[in-house]
């Protein structure tokens, strides 16, 4: 290391204490990384750097973090006392007792005179022993469970308790490690092989999930007894429960293996990545060869398909190009191009989803092509299958064909653009559209659909294969007609939102619109034929008249509902994208007046927004959507893993919160729920519309009934999120708002929103022109303030307190109103900022606005203000001497109490009471004269 790194290193450490005094942790934390960042080697100054930023991870509740580096600095220097003490603390914090009552015993061993660390070892010492109590219980408990649960010859009831409480000692970490140093482990897999009871195969396939939750060490302890092929087999089912369970088993697996957690914004740590890396590429090894394996069931698929895709866009990992090079684009396109109906030797199980999946798949590792040279590896992969199968002339490499491009075309658009682009393609497509074999038809339908997705191919297709669609439409099998009739419906909406555009002659649109809803509703139709006739729908309800038309139709909209809930991903884009349009919540370009006149002076076409899209119609059908109760097919929908669609389906929850009548529905049908995970994961402008559909609750809703348990904290993010210069002034100011809601909860409340970085980021918007902007913010604030590390913040060197008084005159009633309230709270709170009052060259006009103020609550505060400063100390008081303030109060205190007074004059008195005891004033009757 160079003298130069060294002396900037030393600069990044002092800049890093400077904040930590400030208790600016995240300024801390970053000066403390760019000192290690720049300390090459294992020095004692890298070993102070490390404990330095452990410290002020422990400030932000970062514990794992703050571990990770005493950690690092016990390496260099073992039994550092400062380093053992924050790894103590952050132990105790993750409830890790038996290894912090470890550090906590060599402290005092070290150091028998250190006072701080004898009651924290007193207290971990009374919990590592309750413990060991309970571990023996424990211990007794697992033995006499596992005797039930492994007999073959115990009755059902019995024996289905007794894995659930072995479920549930799994849960626990002293349960879990004598569980894996017991045979449970060995026994799980044996009888999962002979079991018929499907409850007891669930629940034992949990209880490895369990075994592995957050423990590296326990998960290859368990990989060693069952092996990855075991997770692969027990996935393998056709019942559904049991799947979902051995999925979450092995993301359990990955998360232990990556550090991962099972939230949506979680990401994995580098360095356990590349310590575990041989296992986790095994892992997916396994998972992309058993894609296209013919003998597995289609449930199974949809699962393998799903792990690979929600782990694929993490760097750490990289997954994406290992797929490419293990030939995984090939095996998911197999699967795009599989057809339930046509059934050959080789045939894949699958399920209604299981195109839809690949697609998304497909479309994820597309978005994670970062540079050329891979986009073209991908692409080619890509063009090497299709080839392949063209060269074989014969019926089932057309369809396939055919099937693989509309999957494409639904999942990484720009390549199945591309590729439908190419020389024959289309012509080929339009050749089997007009045979009169119907499997071709049907698959030719189906791409043409998706082939119209841009406006020039729309029109290509107009004039190539509208007759050929019309011809379609007459046949007698109804998966034909179903699919003409959207092919139909998706050119005649090419126009989009402008109501000026309409390739077809008037009123087509709603003759196709009752021919959808007519295969929608038909007694006796298919799922299939349901989900085409919605596919229609979308399409057409782009049109106002149509919207109209369909919001009144109570059935029609009672089928969509059923039909998303059904949880077929394959219906997924044709429902969410009907229920986007009739509350049009698709984004819109911004008008400007001046671009208008332009384009009417360049005789430009100009787009023309129809009457009944006006926002009281909209309003109408939101409310209309909201009574259909919509909000059960979006959260049925929400399971999907396209990030695109979930962008759609939180543009609907928001639609629907916009109205604050409808916020309680949303609620009671578990859409605050949903909208959680849709604000945390997903497109930027998904995560922006979900986060200010969540505040908007929050605003309306007791946070505590919105977000109940454990979700009122992580809900948090997505708000302070929201408090950003790229967000609008509508939603900085609906989170400023439920963060109020959420900040006068509780203090947990309150120490989350800090961590996040919502202190700094609310006291920004404090200063914001916007009145309405600034009033919720300095309310949050105001609730804020309840935290003892809020005051101790307001209590630094810093102007906060000026600013609390200025505050209190402004012009805006509600905002001195909350600035009063937050002026009484930290004066209440702390002697120090009682002092730091009098910095202000406005104390005494916000004192005398205050108290003479005609609004009762106002003046209540005033009074509140002016006891907490007089109670302070008697410098404190004496500074009022000299001003007409304790006349005032004493005014105050002689008035009759009633009125709403009562409390007034009562503080009133008792301030002057306090004023008598520091000698400030004296008591009625007391000589002047010594």
């Amino acid at each position: 290391m160079t003298m130069e790194n060294e002396t900037q290193a030393e600069t990044f450490k002092e800049e890093g204490n400077v904040a930590f005094k400030k208790e600016d942790w995240g300024k801390a934390i970053d000066f403390y990384t760019k000192a290690i960042n720049i300390t090459k080697e294992e020095s004692r100054n890298l070993s102070i750097y490390y404990k330095n930023r452990a410290a002020a991870y422990l400030k932000q509740e970062q514990y794992e973090a703050a571990l990770e580096d005493c950690d690092k600095c016990l390496k260099i220097v073992p039994m550092d006392p400062k380093a053992l003490f924050r790894r103590c603390q952050a132990l105790e914090a993750l409830k890790r007792y038996e290894e912090a009552y470890r550090d906590a015993t060599q402290i005092f061993k070290d150091d028998p005179t250190n006072k701080q660390i004898q009651p924290i070892l007193e207290n971990l010492f009374k919990i590592v022993q309750e413990r060991a109590r309970q571990n023996e219980q424990t211990s007794s408990k697992l033995e006499s469970m596992t005797k039930i649960a492994f007999d073959l010859e115990e009755t059902k009831d019995k024996r289905e308790t007794a894995m659930n409480n072995l479920l549930v000692i799994a849960r626990q970490h002293a349960g879990a490690e004598l569980m894996v140093r017991s045979p449970v482990v060995h026994q799980i897999k044996r009888i999962i092989k002979v079991e018929k009871n499907k409850e007891i195969i669930t629940t034992g396939i949990r209880i490895i999930g369990e075994l592995c939750k957050h423990n590296e060490t326990r998960t290859k302890k368990v990989l060693e007894i069952v092996g990855i092929p075991w997770f692969l087999e027990i996935l393998d089912a056709d019942d559904e429960k049991q799947v979902n369970a051995a999925e979450h088993c092995i993301q359990t697996i990955l998360n232990a293996f990556s550090g991962m957690e099972n939230r949506p914004d979680t990401k994995p740590k580098k360095e356990l990545v590349e310590k575990n890396k041989k296992q986790i590429d095994v892992l997916l090894s396994c998972l992309v060869k058993s894609i296209d394996n013919r003998i597995i069931s289609g449930l199974a698929r949809d699962a393998l398909i799903e792990l690979i895709m929600r782990n694929i866009h993490y760097d750490q990992l990289s997954w994406a190009e290992q797929v490419i090079d293990i030939n995984g684009v090939e095996k998911l396109m197999e699967c795009a191009s599989e057809l339930e109906e046509y059934k050959y030797e080789s045939a894949m199980n699958i399920t209604k989803s299981t195109s839809t999946i690949a697609a998304v798949c497909l479309a994820r590792i597309n978005e994670n092509m970062y540079y050329d040279q891979l986009r073209e590896k991908f692409m080619e992969r890509i063009e090497n299958y299709i080839k392949r199968k063209l060269l074989t002339p014969d019926i089932e490499s057309k369809v396939r064909v055919a099937a693989a491009l509309t999957s494409l075309l639904r999942g990484p658009l720009d390549v199945g653009n591309a590729l439908i682009g190419k020389e024959g393609i289309m012509e080929m497509i339009l050749v089997m559209a007009n045979t009169e074999d119907e499997l071709q038809q049907k698959v030719a339908c189906e791409c043409i659909i998706a082939a119209a997705s841009k406006a020039d191919k729309a029109k290509a297709i107009i004039n190539q294969g509208i007759d050929i669609l019309k011809h379609l439409y007459k046949s007698k099998n109804d998966h034909i007609r179903i699919r003409a009739l959207v092919g139909l419906c998706k050119l005649g909406s090419s126009g989009g939102t402008d109501a000026s555009l309409k390739p077809f002659a008037e009123g087509s649109s709603l003759k196709l619109a009752e021919a959808c809803r007519r295969f929608l509703l038909h007694p006796g139709k298919d799922a299939d034929i349901r989900k085409w006739a919605a596919e229609g729908l979308s399409y057409l309800t782009l049109d106002a008249e149509v919207k109209e038309k369909l919001i009144e139709d109570k059935p029609a909209l009672q089928a969509l509902v059923e039909l998303a809930k059904s949880g077929d991903q394959s219906v997924l884009f044709g429902v969410i994208t009907t229920l986007v349009n009739l509350c049009n919540a698709y984004e819109k370009q911004e008008v400007i007046p001046e671009m208008i006149e332009l384009a009417k002076f360049a005789k430009q076409h100009i787009p023309e927004e129809h009457d009944l899209d006006d926002p009281d119609f909209v309003d109408k059908r939101i409310q209309a959507l909201a009574h259909a109760n919509v909000t059960t097919a979006l959260v049925a929908l929400s399971k999907t893993e396209s990030n695109n669609s979930k962008e759609l389906i939180a543009r609907v929850f928001n639609a629907l919160c916009s109205q604050p009548d409808i916020r309680g529905i949303v609620v009671a049908q578990g859409g605050s729920k949903v909208l959680l995970p849709l604000a945390l994961n997903g497109t930027e402008k998904g995560k922006r519309q979900a986060a200010q559909a969540l505040a908007r609750i929050g605003i309306t809703i007791n946070p505590e009934i919105a977000y109940p348990g454990q979700r009122v904290l992580e809900v948090i993010r997505p708000l302070v999120n929201s408090l950003h210069p790229d967000c609008s002034g509508l939603e900085n100011f609906e989170a400023l708002m439920a963060l109020c809601n959420i900040a006068q909860m509780s203090e947990s409340a309150r120490a989350r929103i800090i961590s996040e970085g919502g202190f700094s980021k609310i006291e920004h918007y404090m200063f914001e022109d916007h009145v309405h902007i600034s009033r919720a913010a300095v309310q949050c604030m105001c609730n804020m303030t309840q935290s003892d590390a809020v005051i101790k913040m307001f209590e630094g060197d810093n102007d906060r307190v000026k600013f609390a008084v200025s505050m209190c005159l402004d012009e805006d009633k509600d905002t001195a109103m909350a600035a009063a309230g937050m002026l009484c709270i930290i004066t209440g709170a702390s002697n120090k900022c009682c002092l730091k009052m009098f910095d202000s060259k406005n104390w005494l006009d916000c004192l005398h606005s205050m108290l003479l103020n005609p609004d009762l609550q106002m003046q209540y505060r005033g009074v509140c203000v002016m006891h907490n400063i007089v109670s302070a100390s008697k410098e404190c008081a004496e500074k009022l001497i000299d001003t007409d303030i304790l006349e005032i109060m004493m005014a105050l205190s002689k008035l009759p109490p009633y009125d709403g007074r009562e409390k007034i004059v009562e503080i009133a008195g008792l301030t002057l009471q306090e004023a008598e005891r520091w000698g400030v004033i004296k008591k009625p009757g007391e000589d002047d004269d010594d």
